[in-house]
This record gives C-alpha cells, sequence and structure tokens, in this order.
C-alpha cells in the first residue's frame, strides 16, 4: 500500500510515517512548499493521502487571522480537490478538538456536539471541517476527518514542556490549586488508529471522528508521573487563583512571562472527548497504551533529551 503525507516533516508526520513504514507500507512525504509539484506528485500513483498541514501553534505571536485560515481551510480545500482527481480512495484529514471545544467540557464530547471554537486556529480548522462535508466525495473515495485532542510523545513542543520544566527542576508549581481531569493522545495511540484506519476503511463512513486516550488525566497525576520519571521532588505552592489568573494575564501582552490566559486554561481547565464512536467501528475494545503508560513514555523521552 502506497500511503502519503502531506506534513510529513512535523512532529506528528515523523512519528507517522515511521510507524506505518514498519507495518509494510511505503509512505511519501510530501513537501507544499515545492510550488505546485505537489499535486502532480499526489495524483500519481497512492492509495491513501494524509493531510496532516496545518497551523496551531504561534510562539512568536506573530500570525494574523489569514495566516490561519490560510494554512488551515485554503490548502485543504487545494488538497482535497487533488485527491478526488487521483488514484486515492482514502483521505485522512487530521483537524482538532479546537473545532468543537477549545477550553472546558465536563461532559467526554462526542462527535454530535455542537461546535464552540473561539480562536482563530479553532474557527479555521472548524471551517475547513464544514469544507470537507460539503463536498461530494466521488464514488469510491472516502473522507475521514479526525480530531485530535493534545497530542504528546517523544520530540513534543506543547504545553507538557513547561509543566515538565517545572516540575523537573525542583520549582515549586503554583498550579495545585486547580483540579482538573483533561483528554490527550499519545502519538502511539494516533498512529495505530490511523493504522487501523487505512487497513479497515470499509468498516467506517466518511465523516468525524473523535481520537483520544481510553482515559483523561488530571495534571496533578501527571505531576506526580514527572517526579517520578525524574526522581525529583516539587513543591506544590498554594497560590489563590485569583492570583494566578493575574499572571496569566500580564502574559498576555507581555511575551518573556511564561503563562498566558489561554495557556493557563489549557494547563487547568477539564476537557474531555469520548473516542468510542472510532472504536466501536473499527472494532477496538482498547488502545495501545494507556492514558498514563503514555504519558510516562512522553516525560522519558523529555529527560533523554534533557528538556
Amino acid at each position: 500500500m502506497q500511503i502519503k503525507i502531506l506534513g510529513a516533516s512535523g512532529f506528528v508526520g515523523r512519528h507517522l510515517g515511521r510507524y506505518l513504514s514498519l507495518h509494510d507500507a511505503d509512505v511519501y512525504g510530501i513537501s507544499l512548499r515545492e510550488n505546485d509539484t505537489w499535486k502532480s506528485q499526489l495524483i500519481d500513483d497512492g492509495d491513501v493521502i494524509i493531510n496532516l498541514v496545518g497551523k496551531a501553534h504561534d510562539h512568536d505571536r506573530r500570525a494574523t487571522e489569514n495566516d490561519y485560515f490560510h494554512t488551515n481551510l485554503n490548502l485543504t480545500q487545494d488538497i482535497f480537490r487533488v485527491f478526488c482527481s487521483s488514484n486515492a480512495t482514502l483521505f485522512i484529514h487530521i483537524s482538532s478538538l479546537a473545532a468543537i471545544e477549545e477550553f472546558e467540557s465536563e461532559k467526554a464530547l462526542g462527535e454530535e456536539n455542537d461546535c464552540r471554537p473561539v480562536s482563530w486556529y479553532g474557527q479555521s480548522k472548524r471551517e475547513a471541517e464544514k469544507w470537507l462535508l460539503a463536498q461530494e466525495v466521488p464514488e469510491g473515495k472516502k473522507l475521514i476527518i479526525l480530531r485530535p485532542p493534545m497530542i504528546h510523545g517523544p520530540g513534543d513542543k506543547g504545553n507538557l514542556g513547561l509543566l515538565y520544566k517545572f516540575v523537573s527542576k525542583g520549582l515549586p508549581y503554583p498550579l495545585s490549586k486547580f483540579n482538573n481531569r483533561r483528554s490527550f493522545i499519545s502519538i502511539t495511540n494516533l498512529c495505530y488508529l490511523i493504522e487501523q484506519i487505512i487497513e479497515k476503511s470499509d468498516l467506517l463512513e466518511s465523516g468525524i471522528y473523535h481520537v483520544a486516550d481510553d482515559e483523561p488525566m488530571a495534571t496533578n497525576e501527571i505531576i506526580d508521573i514527572i517526579k517520578l520519571v525524574t526522581e525529583k521532588s516539587s513543591i506544590k505552592m498554594d497560590i489563590p487563583k485569583w492570583l494566578i489568573k493575574l499572571v496569566a494575564k500580564s502574559g498576555d501582552y507581555f511575551s518573556f512571562v511564561p503563562l498566558n490566559t489561554n495557556r493557563l486554561k489549557k494547563m487547568t481547565s477539564t476537557l474531555l472527548v469520548s473516542n468510542q464512536k472510532i472504536k466501536d467501528a473499527l472494532g477496538i475494545d482498547k488502545l495501545p497504551l494507556t492514558a498514563r503508560e503514555g504519558m510516562e513514555k512522553t516525560i522519558q523521552s523529555f529527560v533523554v533529551n534533557k528538556r
């Protein structure tokens, strides 16, 4: 089987390419930076196209609304049009949980829940979903849209890195007042699900599917894992929530402050996701790694790379 990955040089793309190659697939990474040559590369022989292209992180805070919509919507439209003309029969588009909810849900979100994106990232991802779902998928082809929550694993550059730096250095952890649970997905479980989708695509209907670990995790549980793996002790500071929120607010205006409002919400709010639809469709009982096993694997990679 020949699989073509757009965005193969990114965090997910590197892991997914290796994973699928180990499962006897011919994997080709395609770059959109090569002007329009990527279009001819997609039209050539191939069975599956996976779109990982997307703009999520804005570490320099310079991205505009147009930057997000160009990458997450316009490029997705271009890629899907080429898919429709190609020999590929399966198009897997990686969207985001941010397309439905970005900060908080005490109830595990299903695919049928109302969408409430807030940021340019979430809004652009949702607009791409709506556009794709409105298209007529050619006969014999299938469209699968995946919505993952925070993805983590070796090489991860997300919010887990900030948490790890606090705890691994023995610094007092200032967010212990917040008691929350969140759904994550380890890169191992995500790669496994994508491989299963490719293998069993005949069992799936075109549409949106949530992907997540089987269990949510509390931030305090992640802290305990970091302490266990690094053999470091960290004092949990009893700082009032109002003061933490004030510091985060200042981070919205000053980039040298390591915490901002959005990052605080993502680290301290409860956001749960149900993965039952995709598991039922594929006949999966349990994912390869528990949420804790996946998190331990990620934290161990931080230690090895001395993050």
